[in-house]
């Protein structure tokens, strides 16, 4: 018997990351059977879907390593395919069925509609569609699932969130059950916390969008007309709480670390990794770069994530069983590599999730220090210069953010004192919010940033 991991959120992250372990899973002989059955919430996944159908639901990842050495590999890990319709249909029959034993997702930082105390927003308007009977989030997916699989079997299931949060797991439980609060749902709340768990987990690989000419690479290079190849980089890791609560695939056969506690190794991904990398993101598009690469390149750029972490971070994760110096040189390399062609749209996208989830810990625990983030300032003050290009229309690309509000956001830079407005901003910065200390190193941070912005434009 084959068991069944349903994924929601067929982006390119989760068939660059996940499925890969559970690909490479299938070929160890001794080892339980899991397969993946994959599917959407929105529309715009009906592309992918349709390609990967019409390929036997099987792509090539496209590996590099920052030397550029490029690897190839097909990905069978998929089963089934999941079409896309607004009532979610497939998804709700495939997760009630009793061979799904894990319900897993990708949505972003921002499809968890958290503010900064990690309590569910209610006012979000994609909550408020979802409360009128329209599924638009992974909480009314998931509800309507769950329904359905009491119906059908009333088997546990695991919910496990593979996103870049803090305390993932623990976070989308909370997010849930207020959610299921929210909906006046008593009864399956009460289902879910005796009959589910949510394991914490850390996933990392860098997985650019895929770019214009990776199909015709893969195609010169292994004679496959692929619709859908997806390509990361070499290294990868996922470290997840072992806390599965109807059997789990031996993740460990193939790399994956399964431990009691993941903060550890979460902390300091989220803070020296992805913090790092939406500073280079929100620098280099200031000055005209396109690429993460460019940007990490450039030595400015580079010095302001070093300092960031070496000044401020490494201090507040001490002591930790990783070393975080040798972490920070290899996040910084990884992000040099050219063959990657990772974009800053990319990286620069969902700020508004980023400062509160990767940033405004350091700040506040610099503070309780009794240091002064100086260092750490000048990722939201990038953020600030680069939201007050979008405000002016003055951004190469759109920018991206599940949880931008975009008339709150104009009315900021709109305030006789925008930066003041900023900084008091409770949902980004929490209890740091419009104090003046905080206020006033905000302020020196974005004067510093735009007198650099102004010698180093290209």
């Amino acid at each position: 018997m084959t068991n069944i991991w349903m994924h929601i959120g067929a982006g390119s992250f989760h068939r660059a990351h996940q499925a890969w372990y559970l690909h490479r899973l299938l070929q160890e002989a001794s080892a339980e059977k899991w397969k993946i059955a994959i599917g959407g919430i929105r529309n715009d996944v009906v592309p992918l879907l349709t390609a990967l159908s019409e390929q036997n639901n099987e792509y090539t990842l496209e590996t590099v390593t920052p030397k550029g050495v490029r690897t190839y590999e097909k990905i069978t890990s998929i089963a089934k395919v999941l079409p896309w319709d607004a009532n979610m249909t497939s998804l709700i029959e495939q997760g009630s069925k009793e061979e799904t034993k894990i319900i897993a997702f990708t949505v972003t930082e921002g499809g968890y509609y958290l503010d900064t105390s990690h309590n569910l927003d209610p006012n979000s308007a994609d909550i408020q569609t979802e409360l009128k009977g329209t599924i638009c989030t992974i909480y009314g997916a998931v509800r309507a699932i769950l329904k359905e699989r009491i119906k059908q079997n009333g088997k546990p299931v695991t919910l496990l969130s593979c996103d870049n949060l803090r305390h993932n797991g623990d976070r989308f439980r909370h997010g849930f059950l207020q959610f299921l609060e929210l909906c006046k749902d008593t009864e399956l709340s009460e289902w879910v916390k005796k009959n589910t768990t949510s394991p914490n987990d850390m996933v990392d690989r860098i997985v650019p969008r895929p770019a214009a000419d990776l199909a015709p690479r893969v195609k010169k290079e292994t004679g496959t007309d692929d619709k859908a190849p997806v390509m990361g980089e070499a290294f990868i890791q996922w470290v997840i709480e072992d806390n599965f609560i109807d059997g789990r695939p031996a993740l460990e056969k193939v790399g994956a670390e399964m431990v009691k506690d993941v903060q550890p190794y979460e902390e300091a991904k989220i803070r020296i990794l992805n913090a790092s990398h939406s500073c280079i993101a929100w620098a280099g598009t200031l000055i005209g770069l396109s690429y993460i690469h460019e940007g990490t390149l450039t030595p400015d750029i580079k010095q302001m994530a070093w300092n960031y972490v070496t000044e401020d971070v490494i201090p507040c994760l001490t002591p930790c069983p990783l070393d975080l110096n040798d972490y920070r040189d290899v996040v910084l390399e990884r992000f040099s590599n050219p063959s990657i062609q990772d974009t800053n749209q990319r990286v620069a996208a969902d700020g508004l999730s980023k400062i509160p989830g990767f940033i405004t810990p350091t700040l506040i625990e610099c503070y309780d220090r009794g240091v002064e983030p100086k260092a750490t300032a000048v990722l939201p003050a990038l953020f600030f210069v680069f939201m007050e290009e979008w405000h002016q229309g003055k951004l190469p690309y759109e920018y991206q953010d599940g949880i931008l509000n975009a008339d709150a956001m104009h009315a900021v830079f709109n305030s006789a004192d925008p930066v003041a407005t900023f900084a008091g901003d409770k949902a980004l910065f929490g209890k740091l919010a419009g104090k003046a200390n905080f206020v006033a190193l905000i302020r020196k941070a974005v004067d510093d940033v735009k007198k650099w912005r102004a010698t180093a434009k290209k």
